[in-house]
């Protein structure tokens, strides 16, 4: 038993400091390759931009459709989670109340898929990463590994699939279109989108104003 919890104290020591370690690599290089990718069967095409090279465009389309109160939490939406929790109690298909800084720790350092394991993980990274990257870097990262295609990961891949361009250009609905196809990249078309994925990205063009007027994005731009 002793040399059980010698072990125990000895892994959790050593994940502790690992994760540190990886956390405070990647806020100042560019993540170069995550689980997911690794698993994609049909490859990788990425390529790392920073955030000064992605239109704001991009950043604001993401925070009008996935996570509106980014700049305000610390790395939570309590609010979101609470609301997930009702909706699944009542049973249909389960949605989650991830942030971007949840999805960022999730895609960067875990694995794609639930259970109460990886979501323990994934609250330990987002933890870190909120303290030690920040705002800016969150969104940074979160924008280059997403992703955003069958084997295209980061909006500047995207981009240029979809629109022969690069990310520093992309207009209020091509930012819209890659935004509204997120949750569900394998699924969802970017280019001519139908039904609910065309209504989304013309919800999320029309957010990107909002997010803009009222400073959502204060906590990258301001």
């Amino acid at each position: 038993m002793i040399r059980l919890l010698r072990f125990l104290v000895w892994a959790l020591l050593w994940f502790v400091g690992l994760s540190f370690a990886l956390v405070i690599l990647y806020r100042f290089v560019p993540v170069p390759v995550t689980a997911t990718m690794l698993m994609d069967e049909h490859g990788i095409v990425k390529d790392w931009e920073p955030l000064n090279r992605i239109d704001p465009n991009m950043a604001r389309a993401v925070i009008a459709g996935e996570d509106g109160k980014f700049c305000e939490h610390d790395g939570f939406d309590r609010q979101a989670i609470e609301k997930a929790i009702e909706r699944n109690a009542r049973g249909g298909r389960i949605r989650g109340g991830s942030t971007i800084s949840q999805q960022t720790a999730k895609n960067v350092f875990l694995w794609q898929g639930g259970g109460y394991f990886r979501k323990g993980l994934e609250a330990w990274f987002t933890l870190l990463i909120e303290q030690i990257w920040g705002k800016r870097r969150i969104m940074e990262v979160y924008l280059n590994v997403a992703e955003t295609g069958i084997g295209t990961y980061g909006v500047e891949a995207g981009s240029q699939r979809y629109f022969r361009h690069s990310a520093a250009r992309l207009s209020r609905s091509e930012a819209a279109r890659i935004a509204a196809a997120l949750p569900q990249p394998k699924e969802r078309a970017v280019v001519s989108p139908s039904g609910f994925t065309r209504r989304y990205g013309n919800t999320i063009q029309a957010r990107i104003g909002v997010v803009r007027r009222d400073g959502l994005d204060d906590c990258i731009y301001g």
